[in-house]
């Protein structure tokens, strides 16, 4: 398989289209190892001290400073910047996405598939997903035009390409899904799951490595997008992995009770809201058979262990990435709201972020890495 084209779905650039996306690749590496700490400098060497020495006391809180830093010119600049070049990302995809969209929708319709799409026309797309654009994509993960249409995961395929700059696994964009079966490794290094459940599949990214690991089990998977599951369904079948998708809510499924042995996510949580998140852990325990494993992994980031710049940081995700509840997800009582859903033998803690699992392995439970290269899990049983 040609390395810019790891399955039959994913969009081709031509030479103009790749050469435009390496080069916001570039900016977006320049922004952030070279511009970025500029600004943590600028905070702590001019904006705190002056702050601080004009109001006699010092900062209650970071918002205090962000407030100031606001009135900064080359803040001012690195958030436009910033903003600009995640929207020159969607731009150029988009333009890549659009000259083949005929191509991939025909490509889409699989004859004998081995799993199986279910979408839902009357389907109401939770409010913290549709109020605005996720991560500034246009359409967000819901967006559909047409009733075999596949570009919103067409979009957001080719998009994570550029977006984690091949830091999650290259153009399958997998290694969260490695991640969360080594976590599973790591606790319970015996599993065996014969049916299993991926909340929030996108394009099936971390779905078809988490089902990679245990070919005797049935794989679903499930999202609000009928746009992004059509193209997963489609992107599945040419990996020649069955998985049967559905377009549906997390926080209320329409699965019996008890009929999973491992339900997992991948960086979903943050994208939900806080009376989404209690649902959801609710739903995972109806739904898991007695013995079974939630497995949840998340931003490897914890709003207590941030200094001042980081949680100025952060609030630029919630402000201008449009991530509502990224300081809700980060402060979240992950283990309170499992043991209140009823989970046991629940942890909370970094596992070492991998391209292939391990049984046995003994990777979790130290320190945050930092971004891609650990993160955070959330696991309990049943």
């Amino acid at each position: 398989m040609n390395a810019h084209r790891p399955h039959p779905m994913m969009p081709v650039s031509n030479h103009d289209e790749i050469s435009e996306q390496l080069a916001i690749v570039d900016m977006k590496a320049f922004l952030g190892l070279k511009i970025e700490p500029c600004q943590r400098l600028l905070l702590e060497k001019k904006v705190k001290p002056n702050f601080e020495a004009k109001k006699g006391e010092p900062a209650r809180n970071h918002q205090e400073l962000r407030k100031e830093m606001e009135k900064e010119t080359s803040y001012q600049a690195w958030l436009t910047m910033n903003s600009v070049a995640q929207d020159m990302m969607w731009d150029a995809v988009g333009t890549c996405v659009d000259r083949q969209i005929e191509d991939l929708n025909k490509k889409a319709k699989i004859k004998n598939p081995k799993g199986s799409l279910t979408t839902n026309p009357g389907f109401e797309v939770p409010n913290y997903i549709s109020a605005r654009d996720i991560h500034r994509m246009p359409g967000n993960y819901h967006g559909t035009y047409g009733s075999e249409d596949v570009r919103q995961g067409a979009l957001f395929d080719r998009g994570a390409v550029v977006y984690q700059m091949g830091r999650n696994g290259g153009y399958m964009n997998d290694i969260r899904g490695h991640t969360i079966v080594s976590h599973c490794f790591s606790r319970w290094s015996d599993i065996k799951p014969l049916k299993i459940l991926d909340m929030g599949c996108t394009v099936g990214h971390s779905t078809l490595a988490i089902a990679s690991y245990f070919p005797q089990a049935q794989t679903f998977a499930i999202d609000v997008g009928e746009g992004m599951l059509r193209y997963a369904h489609a992107r599945a079948e040419r990996l020649n992995i069955p998985v049967h998708f559905s377009q549906q809510n997390a926080e209320e499924t329409n699965f019996p009770d008890n009929e999973f042995d491992l339900i997992t996510s991948s960086a979903v949580l943050h994208e939900t809201s806080g009376k989404a998140l209690p649902k959801i852990f609710d739903e995972c325990m109806r739904i898991l058979k007695p013995g079974g494993v939630m497995s949840h992994l998340e931003v490897p980031s914890r709003m207590d262990d941030m200094d001042t710049w980081g949680r100025i940081r952060g609030d630029y995700e919630i402000q201008y990435n449009y991530e509502p509840f990224w300081k809700g997800a980060l402060t979240a009582d992950f283990h309170s709201l499992a043991e209140k859903s009823g989970f046991k033998e629940v942890t909370v803690g970094f596992q070492d972020a991998t391209p292939k699992a391990v049984r046995g392995n003994k990777n979790f439970g130290g320190p945050s890495k930092g971004v891609h290269r650990s993160w955070l899990m959330i696991s309990g049983v049943k």
